[in-house]
């Protein structure tokens, strides 16, 4: 079976405002510019995979059920916008938490690769030629640990870590202004997009 090509997804700061830890739909702000950003990621036959460190449960400020339902309804307002979301990968653990199975160091807080591994074994995912959109120095070093091509952009985080990365000696394929724009500097970048 051939596999699927992907665009890895940041959730807060890239796809939606960044507000802490949210714990309730009501403090999700999706950015409007998403909207037509994964849907040309769709039209152009990639999968759209949502990767998010969620450490705000390892620390007791939302519960994995609070995440599932901030999942849905994220899930929800693109599909009412005829864009699907193939899936969702989330981190929950802190490394200082209490709470039992939580702490400790873990495979799966980006930037180590779990979440893509994951993903690429659950959709028959094409690493080597995907992307990774998102606004923090541990989005670009995901992307590059999974083989993918990471596009940083300057919501969120963004100009933080544009700033941070050259002391790192870490370089992004592209930095762009917001996901819409992330989105269209691979499609003019990418040789197999339509």
């Amino acid at each position: 079976m051939k596999k699927t090509r992907a665009v890895f997804l940041d959730r807060d700061g890239t796809i939606n405002e960044d507000v802490g830890y949210p714990a309730r739909i009501d403090q999700v702000r999706i950015y409007p510019t998403a909207f037509e950003a994964l849907r040309k990621i769709k039209d152009a036959g990639f999968a759209a995979v949502v990767v998010t460190n969620q450490s705000g449960i390892g620390r007791g400020y939302l519960t994995e059920d609070d995440l599932a339902a901030i999942h849905r309804h994220i899930a929800a307002e693109f599909a009412a916008r005829a864009v699907r979301i193939d899936a969702f990968y989330y981190c929950p653990h802190y490394e200082f938490s209490d709470l039992p199975g939580y702490g400790g160091l873990c495979a799966c807080r980006k930037p180590e690769p779990e979440m893509g591994r994951r993903a690429a074994a659950d959709l028959n995912l094409d690493l080597e030629h995907s992307y990774m959109i998102g606004d923090k120095v541990e989005d670009v070093r995901f992307g590059l640990a999974i083989g993918a091509r990471p596009v940083l952009v300057r919501t969120g985080y963004g100009t933080v870590s544009e700033q941070r990365l050259p002391e790192l000696g870490i370089a992004p394929a592209a930095v762009a202004d917001d996901l819409r724009a992330a989105v269209d500097w691979i499609l003019t970048h990418d040789s197999a997009a339509p």
